[in-house]
């Protein structure tokens, strides 16, 4: 199992500042020093909960900052945009990235980024599927189209062959199978769609069983990572994480989703294995039941909850020696591809 670091870009109260996104970058920096495998942030809209509206943006500042750490959106809103406009983005940004980029793909769930966006809920899986679907031809060289417009085909195409790794965020279990046959890789969040690791054990499995014969298909998961002393402190960020997540979702719950409901608490979530909170050793052992359950590459949480900049870089080097194996005999765990030395 590989070892990411993954961001919402929670505001953490000073809102879309210069500070924030610098932060940010220095967050990058230090996982690739750090020998994480990879860095990804998420595409939000108009409200608090994430403050990041065009991932390829950040991630072309964060490219120009780092060499070997692989670069990712988690996700991009695919029904917030036009398919051949998302893969021109991303092929242009995988150049500048030298063939870094994970390019992680979603159908929405807040309900004021749909409805500002003009997406109703009960349309927005056919209208993602459909722009999945251009989004994969283009970036593939086969002719599109846009609208009624003549037969294109990009003119700017991405360094790797056949084209970047996609990843499909997804929360119902209904929809891994469809994931799995198209043979793209899965994205969670364990602790909004899952009750306990055995329940996610067997959603990966289910996804496993679907991918044709011979396609490699990862999952990945995104769970909250505080490696210190001070629990108290990562239980107040975490309550602090789960509340404006649930903020966010207010008046839409997409059916067959486990959500975190308004009573959970952060020291339920952790109970469950979806937040690793505590020493390195508590950390690295709650790392290899992850790995076990078939989670490829795990996406740490690190800035979650109004974590300062200095602590979460510090809960990121220290993740980085739980990754190791350290007080579990490295069950389950690889070194990252492409991994420094831990500075």
């Amino acid at each position: 199992m590989e070892l990411g670091a993954f961001s919402v870009v929670e505001p953490h109260g000073t809102g879309a500042t210069s500070e924030r996104y610098d932060e940010l970058l220095r967050l990058a920096e230090s996982a690739e020093r750090a020998g994480l495998a990879s860095f990804w942030v998420g595409e939000h809209h108009f409200q608090e909960s994430g403050v990041c509206p065009s991932p390829p943006v950040f991630l072309a500042a964060a490219g120009q900052r780092t060499s070997v750490l692989r670069l990712g959106s988690m996700v991009c809103v695919l029904p917030f945009h036009g398919a051949v406009d998302v893969a021109e983005q991303y092929s242009l940004l995988d150049l500048l990235l030298h063939g870094r980029l994970e390019l992680g793909v979603g159908s929405g769930y807040v309900p004021l980024e749909l409805e500002a966006f003009g997406v109703a809920p009960a349309a927005k899986r056919a209208r993602f599927d459909r722009g999945l679907d251009e989004l994969c031809a283009a970036l593939d060289g086969q002719p599109v189209r846009i609208g009624t417009g003549p037969a294109v085909r990009l003119n700017v195409r991405s360094p790797q062959v056949p084209r970047p790794p996609i990843w499909v965020a997804a929360q119902r279990r209904e929809s891994f199978s469809a994931i799995a046959r198209r043979g793209l890789s899965l994205a969670l969040a364990p602790y909004a769609a899952f009750r306990d690791r055995s329940e996610l054990r067997e959603g990966i499995r289910e996804y496993r069983s679907a991918l044709p014969p011979g396609v490699p298909g990862r999952v990945a998961a995104a769970v909250p990572i505080y490696v210190g002393d001070d629990r108290p402190c990562a239980w107040r960020a975490l309550e602090q994480h789960l509340r404006t997540r649930l903020e966010a979702l207010a008046g839409y719950f997409e059916g067959g989703a486990c959500r975190p409901s308004p009573s959970v608490s952060a020291r339920a979530v952790e109970a469950t294995g979806f937040a690793l909170l505590g020493s390195v050793d508590d950390v690295a052992e709650g790392m290899a039941h992850l790995a076990r359950a078939g989670v490829d590459e795990l996406l740490g949480m690190f800035d979650f909850g109004g974590l300062s900049a200095p602590q979460a870089v510090l809960s990121l080097r220290r993740a980085a020696l739980a990754h190791r194996g350290l007080g579990v005999g490295g069950v389950g765990l690889v070194p990252p591809r492409g991994a420094l030395a831990f500075q």
